[in-house]
């Protein structure tokens, strides 16, 4: 199979063009630094055109939820308009299948009584980044009713490994423990460590990917998540205890986010159905894995 994976080089995009590698497929991958810009809408119908992919893989836009609060109208470009560019060149192209990556996101604030979150679920979007996900999981939809190209939507819900920005949770507490192994100090600081969420590893993650290009219906929506949600003082608390020295964890304000969505946990039956995928790599292996690579960073 020859695919072309937007996003290429991004945190999911190396793990799932490796993953697609070894599986087989022609892999061409692009991204910002070397290839047409989302929002270049004539660039990436040359592209798609050119190439003749027999699946997409949607990863390219903007993932910062935090920083999406200063950057709204940047974040709905390069997630909604961005989608669409894709979509439209993927129509003219005749392109087999699209797989369009949304966000557990769009599913907003939630009570413990709505828990797991289905794909029926309400979408309530909190932050900016949430809203332009949910508008391009809908163009999704609308390429498949409207035009007849088949799009597989998915909401990802938290994914955890190696190659992730120190943007995110987990492998900016890594670093944070790994600078105080080497420098000699015992505080770890946190933000707001109540919320709860649903993790896998990047590495499962990918490989639900291709399963659902391979075997998804098109126009339909998967979750991909583990099933079981995690506090983030649990996460913290597995890292710190993985420290070669002892250390302890304090809140930190400056870390905590404009809004934080209390709790979210999936319900992923609707992927197992149609692909049969469970997640293999349990959270602490994910987190040892993520630990060990800012160690060699840090030691660097």
């Amino acid at each position: 199979m020859k695919a072309l994976v937007t996003g290429g080089a991004g945190f999911v995009g190396r793990h799932l063009v490796r993953h697609l590698e070894a599986m087989g497929d022609d892999v061409i991958a692009v991204d910002r630094d070397d290839g047409p810009d989302l929002l270049d809408t004539g660039g990436f119908r040359t592209l798609v055109h050119d190439i003749q992919p027999d699946a997409v893989y949607h990863l390219g836009g903007f993932s910062d939820v935090g920083g999406s609060w200063s950057t709204p109208l940047e974040t709905f470009r390069a997630n909604a308009e961005g989608t669409m560019n894709v979509l439209q060149a993927c129509v003219q192209a005749r392109t087999g299948r699209v797989l369009v990556i949304s966000s557990a996101d769009v599913y907003g604030r939630v009570t413990l009584g709505e828990l797991p979150l289905t794909e029926d679920s309400a979408l309530r979007p909190v932050s900016p980044y949430a809203a332009s996900k949910i508008a391009a999981d809908y163009l999704g939809l609308q390429a498949w009713l409207g035009y007849g190209l088949e799009v597989i939507r998915v909401r990802a819900f938290n994914h955890l490994g190696t190659g992730q920005t120190n943007r995110f949770l987990a492998p900016a507490l890594a670093e944070r423990i790994a600078l105080n192994e080497l420098e000699g100090r015992e505080v770890v600081p946190v933000g707001n460590m109540t919320p709860r969420r649903d993790f896998t590893d990047v590495r499962d993650v990918v490989r639900a990917y291709r399963l659902l290009v391979q075997e998804g219906e098109p126009g339909e929506a998967y979750n991909v998540c583990s099933g079981r949600d995690v506090a983030v003082s649990e996460l913290a608390d597995k890292l710190v205890s993985m420290a070669l020295r002892p250390m302890r964890l304090e809140e930190d304000k400056t870390l905590q986010r404009e809004v934080d969505v209390p709790v979210l946990r999936g319900d992923s039956t609707k992927l197992h159905k149609a692909t049969d995928w469970e997640p293999e790599i349990d959270l602490e292996q994910t987190l040892r894995d993520i630990l060990d690579e800012w160690r060699a960073k840090v030691g660097a």
